[in-house]
């Protein structure tokens, strides 16, 4: 029986429906779209400030002196290239609808100013009973370990839980430790695809 409805947020609740700022952004650095984004999220920095080895802040002046920009300027920054990212409003009410019969959680790899983000800027924190934020905890998605801890502060048997992610090596992990997880592709998939399994135990 699914007791727990657990969300991804890049990729999932955020995702960036309009690629053209950032690859407009890229061009002023003579840069693809996808070295740009690399650059930000996936290198060893990066990867660092994922598994909060080092904060954001540190990682973000990071790109900042790879791109030669001045220091203190990456507000100016991440606001073009993150202007074409929005928020799924239709997964958020949909997640506010699941609260009361089933628990709700987030599972994020993300850098150590998130939290903030969800409170701030977003205004969602409230909608999960709990937040996994791999900074916080010290480890990152698909490492086994980040699930363990999961299911260990969930309480609850890891078939009692359902993760859903936009990264395909996310859901094998989530699978080997256990747990339910559908792979998002489309709201529309993937809130199909949850309902299959929530109608299943009903």
């Amino acid at each position: 029986m699914i007791k727990t409805v657990i969300f991804d947020l890049g990729g999932v609740l955020v995702r960036t429906e309009d690629k053209g700022p950032r690859a407009a952004l890229a061009a002023k650095f003579e840069m693809s779209y996808e070295d740009l984004s690399a650059l930000v999220y996936g290198c060893e920095s990066a990867e660092m400030a994922t598994r909060g080895q080092k904060t954001a802040e540190e990682h973000k002046e990071t790109v900042l002196f790879d791109l030669g920009l001045p220091s203190g300027t990456f507000p100016a920054f991440g606001k073009e290239f993150w202007a074409g990212d929005s928020l799924d409003r239709h997964l958020v009410d949909f997640i506010v609808g699941l609260k009361g019969e089933y628990k709700t959680a987030l599972l994020s790899n993300a850098w150590d100013d998130l939290r903030e983000m969800l409170i701030n800027q977003w205004k969602i924190d409230g909608i999960f009973d709990e937040i996994f934020i791999s900074a916080e905890i010290g480890e990152a998605k698909p490492d086994p370990e980040i699930f363990k801890i999961v299911i260990r502060s969930l309480g609850q048997d890891p078939s009692d839980l359902i993760f859903i992610d936009d990264f395909p090596e996310n859901i094998i992990a989530a699978r080997e430790a256990g747990m339910n997880a559908i792979q998002f592709m489309s709201r529309e998939q993937a809130l199909g695809e949850l309902g299959e399994y929530l109608d299943s135990v009903m």
